[in-house]
């Protein structure tokens, strides 16, 4: 089991166990660990759908009666419903020119470094979606910022508005991680995580469909983001991104005080941090700042602790009240405010 991960299976995890035939290169999932952190901790299971996994939620409770002598007590029993949750298929496929690999003297070698382009490019798309992510697509699956989106909607009560405005602000999110409450999914009878297929030496066909000779391979990779309990889940939205990099450290400093107010709302807006992994997921600029403000000798809620990475590597991980932060370069400082 992966260190960030604890005893939850990670994309990590699965990578680790699949692909029998032993090709290090028929996985990269680890390559996760360089660009998004919330990937690395999340949680995934296999759906219960060949397209994605449906849940049964609570949706109301059974009515008791106050009871009188020789009086009688109806039947009352709990309601339920059942969600679909959506896995998206990302896609990409590559060439190359067998005489241009040729040229490089090691073919390997330069396909190698052509696929970890390719990598980095599927791997951001993922980050991206996971926070991003709508149902007006029909592709791809509904990421957290749609779930976390109308303050006053039914779960509006996990959104905390920070008073910016316009299209330059960015949000802190707060995720209670576990099987049960928010987790990744991919298709039932399919692979976790990231799929490369070496498709070998093929024909290839220049825009006159005259053939030449190509290396190709293929990149897949089904997932989605189930979010089965919105309680573990909150935001702090509209955090204007000029206040954080305010010119005088004073300013940025009182900008960074107004965040720490909102993020220890934010953490009793999660229903129980005893039933799952609590992170909060952050960009850099937020990060940095309360980063600035973990120096403060007056600040005690915001600490720098040593922790070990899923690979064993130390780093230096910023803590809220005890809970990780978790830097998400997907998290833009180009977000539209909300209401």
């Amino acid at each position: 089991m992966s260190t960030l991960g604890g005893d939850l299976y990670t994309l990590y995890d699965w990578a680790k166990e699949l692909a029998p035939d032993g090709k290090s290169l028929q996985r990269m999932a680890m390559l996760l660990s360089q660009k998004n952190q919330f990937l690395d901790v999340l949680p995934f299971v296999q759906g219960n759908l060949p397209t994605g996994h449906q849940a049964t939620v609570q949706t109301g409770l059974p009515t008791p009666t106050w009871r009188m002598l020789n009086s009688g007590v109806p039947n009352t029993t709990d309601s339920t419903a059942q969600v679909n949750f959506q896995c998206g298929m990302l896609s990409d496929r590559s060439q190359v020119d067998r005489k241009i690999a040729k040229l490089n003297r090691n073919e390997k070698q330069y396909r190698y470094r052509r696929m970890e382009a390719h990598m980095e490019g599927m791997t951001q798309e993922m980050a991206q979606t996971s926070i991003y992510g709508t149902a007006s697509s029909s592709a791809e699956f509904v990421g957290l910022a749609s779930y976390y989106n109308d303050s006053s909607a039914e779960n509006g009560e996990q959104i905390l508005l920070a008073g910016g405005s316009g299209s330059d602000t960015t949000s802190i999110y707060l995720v209670g991680l576990s099987d049960t409450t928010i987790y990744g999914i991919f298709p039932s009878n399919s692979q976790a995580g990231l799929m490369h297929e070496d498709l070998g030496l093929q024909d290839a066909f220049d825009e006159n469909g005259n053939r030449y000779r190509a290396y190709m391979d293929n990149y897949e990779w089904d997932a989605g983001l189930v979010v089965e309990d919105w309680r573990y889940g909150a935001r702090i939205a509209n955090i204007e991104v000029s206040d954080l990099v305010a010119l005088t450290s004073t300013q940025a400093l009182t900008a960074s005080t107004s965040i720490i107010k909102l993020m220890t709302k934010l953490i009793d807006r999660i229903y129980s941090l005893d039933s799952c992994k609590p992170y909060f997921l952050v960009n850099r600029t937020v990060a940095s700042n309360l980063r600035i403000a973990a120096l403060d000798s007056s600040n005690t809620v915001v600490t720098v602790q040593e922790a070990t990475n899923q690979f064993g590597k130390r780093y230096e991980q910023l803590r809220f009240h005890g809970i990780p932060l978790l830097i998400n370069d997907c998290i833009t400082n180009a977000e539209t405010a909300i209401s």
